[in-house]
């Protein structure tokens, strides 16, 4: 054995997850070429941890809004003989969505998947040549995890290690803290006042306030923010790489469920995490940095419970 293809397309909180079982598979099977088809918005990411030896973007997302045009399709089908070029010893989906499991399909190998009782999609699994046994009750790094080591045959060991390293960032000029507001679901969402005020605090601190975008409705909120906060900061979109660095050099990460927050973790960083629309035994932030974890599915924290989390992070865990 040894070409593997991992298939963890999207989204962004998801790609993060999947980092901890490459860092294991690369450790258990150091002589194994490991592949990833990722969307391509997030390929520069993958492209940031050492145990991937090739990232295969996938414009998927893209695709889907021009499916009329001759040229989406030609590029469809390119994609696609790309993939078939080359046989794959394993091919290890962790996505467990039709579509990742089509992609599956198309490549060749021996598929390797989550069971019928295991999965988000349960006619995915029809796609797969082996199935594996994942509860759905563990967070989804562990189901990331146990999924890849069952389909190559190692012992699953030690805790998360994402395969990111802090330290490989250039250190800032002045003390920041990095607000992740934005969330594709408006039920995650924290209220603009809460982080106006929160904001207020941390500047009586003397931390700037960096407010990062994806979307024009994301910048028009972080504006939104920022111009009640005089030392705020909206920087210009940036690829995914980029936006890690950003988060890298922060004194601290404050965040709702959303795919940043996970990066932060993943990253060390000194994070709080605010939960409203989710439930934090699931999809919560996992790392080995200082974190905070307020609220759940229904019941947001409030703003003073979120300045008593900022005062509490010690002025060792908001330094460098």
């Amino acid at each position: 054995m040894k070409d593997i293809l991992f298939i963890k397309t999207s989204s962004l909180g998801d790609v993060i997850h999947h980092m901890p079982a490459v860092t294991d598979a690369r450790r258990a099977r150091p002589e194994l070429h490991l592949s990833w088809v990722v969307e391509e918005a997030f390929a520069p990411l993958a492209r940031l941890h050492p145990g991937i030896d090739e990232v295969i973007p996938v414009a998927s997302r893209r695709w889907r809004k021009s499916l009329q045009s001759p040229a989406t399709w030609s590029e469809m089908r390119r994609h696609c003989a790309a993939l078939r070029a080359k046989r794959y010893d394993r091919i290890v989906d962790t996505q467990g969505l039709l579509r990742s499991a089509l992609i599956a399909r198309i490549a060749r190998g021996e598929r390797h998947g989550y069971d019928r009782a295991s999965i988000r999609e349960p006619l995915a699994s029809l796609f797969y040549d082996v199935r594996h046994t994942v509860s759905r009750d563990l967070h989804a790094v562990e189901r990331n995890r146990r999924l890849t080591a069952l389909s190559l045959g190692y012992e699953m060991e030690g805790a998360p290690d994402y395969g990111l390293s802090r330290a490989s960032f250039t250190a800032p000029d002045e003390p920041y803290v990095v607000f992740l507001h934005a969330t594709a679901q408006p039920r995650k969402e924290w209220p603009v006042a809460n982080w106006i005020a929160l904001g207020q605090s941390l500047n009586e601190r003397g931390l700037q306030v960096v407010l990062p975008w994806g979307t024009e409705t994301e910048r028009l909120r972080s504006e939104e923010i920022a111009k009640a906060l005089p030392s705020a900061r909206v920087p210009d979109r940036a690829p995914l790489d980029q936006v890690a660095r950003l988060i890298a050099n922060a004194r601290g990460v404050v965040g709702v469920d959303t795919g940043l927050l996970h990066l932060g973790a993943a990253l060390s960083v000194p994070l709080i995490a605010i939960f409203a629309g989710s439930q934090p035994k699931l999809t919560g932030p996992v790392g080995s940095g200082p974190m905070t974890v307020l609220g759940t599915d229904g019941a947001p924290p409030g703003v003073d419970e979120m300045r008593a989390a900022v005062v509490g992070m010690s002025s060792p865990g908001l330094s460098r």
